[in-house]
């Protein structure tokens, strides 16, 4: 039997671009070589599709793959760019779509969904290149009372967040955060326990399985922000402690982020449990991938391999 030739995307020009070489590298070296042949996708920061190290054209490389597995994170791989690209070639691919990678992308435009499915989501305001700076803190000043989250509204990973206790300090953080992004969200912030629960559709006779629940903790004084997410210094307990009320509305509350924002194959949310109540903060639709990743590590948990994961992904997109 001839083996499916799986393009794996990687790199691209992202915020994100060291994270997605390192999903890229644990796909390859992990897909089954039993039933699948990986070829090796670069695409470089300035947006150039690259094969066995010379330029080539998307249409070119996509010529000779059966599906794409995109292990590409943040802008262009994540954000519906590359989902079009594939789109238009035919090609069947791994994630999300088009249509809900941009809406998940786009921090204001999930959290609007997310609220019309009846899910938690921190009250925000969204602040644009246009809006004076001052004059936006003194509406957040009196909307919401300090510390606020002030991020880029269309970046993942936690690039450029940061808590903000003070006025001057809410000014310097907008400014950072649309220096970085075309807009940016101010979120009430709430003092909780963070969790993460990743999601697998068609698995173990369930249409949409909740994995189990990974409990996060920063070091202290710190926050669960890129740098604390990739140098190992954050403790991140799989399954969680939380009690089987609280893992169950953690699950319920994936589940539904997933459905509410159109997510196809698997996806991860980060939410934080506070006074009884599961806050969703924000969905992955291309969750990491890398040794060092909280989705393979839940999936782990429940005895499903990397490579056995790889392959029930990969599965997925062949089906659609």
């Amino acid at each position: 039997m001839a083996k499916i030739t799986v393009g794996i995307l990687r790199g691209g020009p992202s915020s994100e671009y060291d994270v997605s070489l390192k999903t890229g590298e644990n796909v390859l070296r992990s897909l089954p070589e039993g039933m699948y042949k990986g070829i090796d996708i670069f695409i470089s920061r300035d947006g150039e599709w690259h094969h066995k190290g010379i330029v080539r054209s998307p249409e070119t490389i996509l010529r000779h793959v059966d599906v794409a597995f995109n292990a590409m994170h943040g802008e262009y791989g994540e954000d519906g760019t590359v989902q079009k690209i594939l789109e238009r070639h035919a090609i069947p691919y791994t994630g999300s779509d088009a249509i809900a990678s941009r809406f998940a992308m786009k921090k204001n435009v999930a959290k609007e969904l997310l609220s019309r499915a009846g899910l938690k989501v921190l009250p925000s305001i969204l602040v644009k290149p246009e809006d004076d700076v001052e004059d936006t803190c003194r509406v957040v000043h009196r909307a919401m009372a300090p510390p606020w989250v002030v991020k880029p509204a269309g970046k993942g990973s936690s690039v450029g967040v940061s808590i903000v206790r003070t006025l001057p300090n809410l000014a310097d953080a907008l400014t950072e955060a649309l220096r970085i992004d075309s807009a940016a969200l101010v979120e009430k912030y709430i003092n909780g326990r963070e969790a993460t629960c990743g999601v697998l559709e068609n698995f173990r006779e369930e249409t949409y399985y909740a994995l189990p629940v990974i409990e996060i903790i920063p070091p202290k004084g710190k926050f669960f922000d890129y740098q604390c997410k990739y140098d190992g210094s954050t403790q991140e307990i799989c399954p969680g402690r939380f009690s089987p009320r609280e893992k169950t509305h953690i699950q319920d509350a994936a589940i539904r982020a997933h459905k509410a924002l159109g997510c196809r194959h698997y996806s991860r949310t980060d939410m934080m449990l506070a006074n009884d109540t599961v806050w969703v903060l924000e969905i992955n639709t291309l969750p990491g991938l890398t040794s060092e990743s909280l989705l393979p590590k839940s999936a782990e948990a429940i005895g499903l391999s990397f490579p056995a994961l790889l392959d029930h992904i990969v599965r997925l997109a062949i089906k659609k």
